[in-house]
């Protein structure tokens, strides 16, 4: 009897690592993580389709979060240097969305997108390089250390995805 009953509290501790590995714990805890490059280095591929066009991606340069019910949202800047300046202005990074999102008062559909900042803009485009809309993003002048991207907790609520000192708030 008490061999079954160590068993089981072994078998019991297995899974636990188990799911505590896939993240499946940290989804339950009630807490949204936010990604850093070293999080999203197995998450993210290392191209991405758009416009025709296959884009390496910068993972060092990427970021999202990992929200409570297990879903993410990632971004990461992509290298542009096969695309027309058109299109390069407007796509500087992509992101994925495994749910829908709050951007800037937008709401954009779960799916993959091109995006970039131009002037005081957010251009969220699909992988046509189609408007998918824009939204107004702020400049941080505060900041002391810009990073190429970013995504951070705005103190507000919700987060704000930057690239350089640029940013645009966002939300489930």
């Amino acid at each position: 009897m008490r061999l079954q009953a160590i068993a089981r509290v072994v078998a019991g501790a297995g899974a636990m690592a188990v799911l505590g590995a896939s993240g499946w714990v940290a989804a339950q805890s009630g807490t949204n993580t936010v990604l850093k490059p070293a999080d999203t280095e197995k998450l993210l591929p290392a191209s991405v389709y758009y416009s025709g066009q296959s884009a390496p991606t910068q993972k060092r340069n990427s970021g999202g979060v990992k929200f409570t019910d297990g879903h993410y949202m990632l971004a990461t800047l992509v290298d542009t240097s096969g695309y027309s300046t058109g299109i390069a202005a407007k796509y500087q990074g992509y992101l994925i969305a495994e749910v829908p999102l709050k951007i800037g008062g937008k709401t954009l559909a779960a799916g993959a997108y091109g995006f970039g900042f131009v002037g005081d803009k957010l251009f969220v485009t699909d992988l046509g390089a189609n408007d998918v809309f824009t939204a107004k993003s702020t400049t941080d002048e505060a900041m002391k250390r810009p990073r190429p991207l970013e995504v951070v907790v705005d103190d507000a609520g919700g987060y704000r995805l930057y690239v350089g000192r640029t940013y645009v708030k966002f939300d489930r």
